[in-house]
């Protein structure tokens, strides 16, 4: 019966079961590539890394410690890197760029990919020379119009570019794009002067072993000898966890993204299975008539609903698998290795799956009216009899649907609270859409002006009588439109934050690794610019030696200790002061001071409180092999968002002035012509000192946004598009209501053009009703964010805004416009014929 029952409306079945196929789509798409990528990173996990076995560390070690490293391995390169200023004479172009010198034959594994490719030879065979040579990123050479065979000088010395480094191995796209790196022959690195003492520097050393060395169980051996010389160790089977780690974690962010899609989706299905079986009561109730059950009509609709869901789930996973060969692409700036692409069977049969459970899930609601249809609705013609009393088992499908997403969130995000979030959030924007569907509905039932024109009146009558498309629509076309209008306003305000900081009279250029010989210098170049000194702040580096009287190997092996291990391990930079600066208010106890000798220093409270820490406690730091004991005096409130140094210690005037250290120096550049000319300048006299232009960060905070935008957008089109399938096959569902609808208003005398402008009236009041629920709804969302996350005010733009709502508005209007052609141009018997 299921089958035969089908066959009149198997057009409107698939349809309406198509709302789903995106979702499947998405989520078939997305696991399937979160699988490829697994698979990749498990293949290339060698090449990800580059060697066996990687020891970084802040500083060059003991003699000691150094002579211990040179016996690790087979083979071992060596690596020194550090921000600093390049220069390209050709073009006059300046900009800081991480340089690295390096020495051996990293890397082991993987390609070092140039332009040309015999550049890494040329390269190498310097080292050895050494020949001034270097290889630079390729967005470095971009920039600045430079090409192999130029000159690039860093430091004191000039390089010959003898090629563009175009990947290397372990490192995204995107990298380049914050940090652009040039390659220099270790032997040179003394001779450009930029290592002074106190600069700031990461040293690497490389190693390959074996190919059936334990490289792991090696490690866990030295790794105490490693934690007390201050050297962090990466081997290839962590670098594949963290890599697995970190795009699993994308991958599940980005399936609820596509669930988000498929709930879309199933609303329709609700919506649809509405309409269908309010026009299959009469054939239930004749069905009853014959001897059929409740449980068996319920049933029949069932297997309908069911099949199609199926085979909608089928659908979508194929194209799902077709999808997923784009994603590469998508996410190609962010991989760190190339994802090999195939169909994953698992991916396929769990969005299948999903796609059917929740589909009928959806479906069910509507469907269990049938149970309740009475013989007697043969005779009768009020449909509201038969279902309006109380069904328990709606709430129990209620209760299912709710339990299911819970269920689902938990398994992508592996975390209850996260779960409940994600739910709860769902279950809000869903019952603040449907609450301004139904507000609109009442609201024209009971204001709209009866002395309006009938093809108004016409028009708004159509948005609470029977068959009304309002809640639907409202809520998927308004969800579609939340998520872009989300997604652009939270771009828009970090970028805001970061032009914030970048306006004004606050500093937009930071000059450091300025030595205390060049301090006088590098304020008389700044003052020849007319530029202001806003701040000019010495910086000591140092570690934690002591904490109230205990070393920080004995914290480390008390496991009672609550001191949190990066506190203990990190490299600290300091400054020295009697008074607190602008950004930092006083939390408790006095600013810093010195008494009888020992420092009663301020710590940044946030820090303190993790520290479990209080006023009175002692810190030993250990500056450059000198124990400093200190008290804690007094604590600060920082405000970080400030284009300033701000530090978690500061220490009085009058204990660090001879320490190792170097300086910071702010000011203010009015353009981007006066940058470039003192960035010239600063390389030429000062070589060692850098430069941050606040202006080269927000484009590059820009470009980094749009890419990530980008991303973000390509999985909100899966839901627009499932709100435009739920907005058709809506208005195709409903299209025999409409037809009978526009034929009796041609048979009472209505031409083409009045019953056009009811229909358009009709669907202009829809979309720019679902367009402005979800952009309140997503200005409601991205404040929460500005004021709970970001903690800033939130000015948003309204032009991109409403172009959201004419687009959403226009394509809605279109939709409902072109289904209602066929009755606009064609005689009314005709059309109620070929219906009937």
């Amino acid at each position: 019966m299921a089958w035969r029952d089908s066959r009149r409306s198997r057009q409107r079945l698939l349809l309406f079961m198509s709302a789903i196929v995106l979702g499947i789509a998405a989520l078939v798409a997305i696991n399937s590539f979160g699988d490829n990528l697994a698979l990749s990173v498990e293949d290339q996990a060698r090449e990800l890394l580059g060697a066996d076995l990687v020891l970084t560390s802040g500083g060059e070690g003991k003699p000691a410690t150094q002579e211990f490293l040179r016996s690790i391995g087979d083979d071992r390169s060596y690596e020194v890197s550090f921000p600093s200023m390049v220069f390209f004479p050709t073009s006059g172009g300046v900009r800081l760029a991480q340089v690295k010198a390096l020495e051996g034959k990293f890397p082991y594994y993987g390609l070092w990919e140039t332009q040309p490719a015999a550049a890494v030879k040329a390269f190498r065979q310097a080292g050895e020379t050494p020949e001034r040579v270097a290889l630079v990123d390729d967005a470095l050479l971009v920039q600045f119009g430079a090409q192999p065979g130029d000159s690039v000088k860093i430091g004191k010395l000039m390089f010959r570019v003898v090629g563009r480094v175009m990947k290397t191995p372990g490192q995204a796209a995107i990298a380049t794009t914050v940090a652009p790196a040039v390659f220099i022959p270790y032997p040179l690195l003394k001779e450009t002067g930029l290592l002074q003492r106190g600069s700031r520097a990461q040293y690497k050393y490389y190693y390959q072993f074996a190919p059936e060395y334990d490289v792991d169980n090696y490690v866990k051996g030295i790794e105490d000898r490693l934690d007390k010389a201050g050297f962090n160790y990466d081997t290839v089977s962590e670098r594949k966890r963290q890599t697995g780690r970190a795009f699993e974690d994308l991958t599940r962010f980005l399936n609820l993204v596509a669930f988000v899609a498929l709930l879309l989706g199933c609303v329709g299905v609700a919506s649809s299975v509405h309409l269908y079986i309010k026009e299959k009561v009469a054939s239930v109730a004749v069905l009853r008539c014959l001897g059929a059950t409740g449980r068996q009509a319920f049933l029949i609709y069932l297997i309908q609903t069911s099949l199609m869901g199926l085979l909608g789930a089928i659908l979508g996973a194929l194209l799902g698998s077709v999808v997923q060969l784009l994603l590469p692409e998508v996410f190609g700036s962010f991989l760190p290795i190339e994802v090999a692409v195939s169909v994953s069977p698992k991916a396929v049969l769990q969005g299948i799956s999903t796609g059917l459970v929740i589909a009928v899930l959806f479906a069910l609601l509507p469907l269990l009216v049938v149970r309740k249809v009475s013989p007697l609705r043969t005779l009768r013609t009020s449909y509201e009899d038969d279902v309006t009393s109380r069904d328990p088992f709606r709430w129990l499908v209620y209760g299912l649907i709710v339990v299911f997403i819970l269920g689902f969130a938990y398994w992508q995000v592996r975390s209850w609270r996260l779960a409940l979030g994600f739910t709860g959030g769902l279950l809000v924007a869903f019952g603040i859409l449907t609450l301004l569907g139904r507000l609109l509905m009442w609201t024209v039932r009971t204001f709209f002006p009866v002395s309006w024109s009938y093809i108004w009146r016409q028009s708004l009558a159509n948005l609470y009588r029977p068959h009304n498309q309002t809640l639907i629509l409202v809520t998927s076309i308004g969800l579609g439109a939340f998520l872009i209008a989300t997604l652009y306003l939270t771009q828009t305000l970090l970028l805001g934050r970061v032009q914030l900081s970048a306006s004004g009279k606050q500093p937009n250029m930071v000059l450091f690794d300025i030595q205390n010989d060049q301090r006088e210098g590098v304020q008389k170049l700044v003052e020849q610019y007319d530029l202001p000194v806003i701040q000019q702040v010495p910086i000591v580096t140092m570690r934690l030696a002591e904490i109230n009287g205990k070393t920080i190997e004995a914290i480390q092996k008390d496991t009672s200790a609550k001191v949190p291990d990066w506190a203990m391990t990190r490299e600290y930079r300091a400054t020295y002061r009697d008074t607190l600066i602008d950004s930092e208010k006083l939390a408790s106890g006095e600013a810093p001071y010195l008494e009888g000798g020992m420092p009663r220093i301020s710590v940044e409270k946030n820090y303190l409180d993790r520290l479990k820490l209080g006023l009175g406690d002692t810190l030993t730091f250990n500056v450059q092999g000198a124990l400093i004991p200190t008290i804690v005096g007094g604590t600060r409130e920082v405000d970080w968002n400030r284009v300033q140094t701000n530090f978690l210690v500061v220490f009085p005037n009058g204990v660090l002035e001879k320490a190792p250290q170097f300086h910071v120096l702010m000011t203010r550049v009015p353009n981007t012509e006066q940058s470039a000319a003192l960035q010239r300048d600063l390389v030429t006299q000062f070589p060692n000192v850098s430069a941050i232009d606040l202006g080269l960060i927000l484009k590059t905070v820009d470009e980094i946004l749009a890419k990530v935008s980008f991303v973000i957008r390509f999985m909100a089109l899966f839901s627009i598009i499932t709100g435009l399938l739920v907005l058709g096959s809506s208005v195709v569902i409903s299209r025999y209501q409409r037809i009978q609808e526009s034929v009796l208003l041609r048979t009472l005398g209505a031409n083409r053009r009045q019953i056009l402008l009811i229909t358009l009236i009709e669907y202009l009041m829809l979309g720019l009703l679902a367009a402005f629920s979800g952009i309140v709804l997503s200005l409601g969302g991205t404040w929460a964010l500005a004021h709970y996350v970001f903690d800033i005010v939130f000015r948003p733009n309204f032009t991109p805004l409403l172009a959201v709502v004419g687009i959403v508005t226009g394509l809605t209007i279109l939709i409902g416009l072109l289904n209602s052609r066929g009755v606009l141009v064609r005689p009314p018997l005709e059309v109620l014929r070929a219906e009937t």
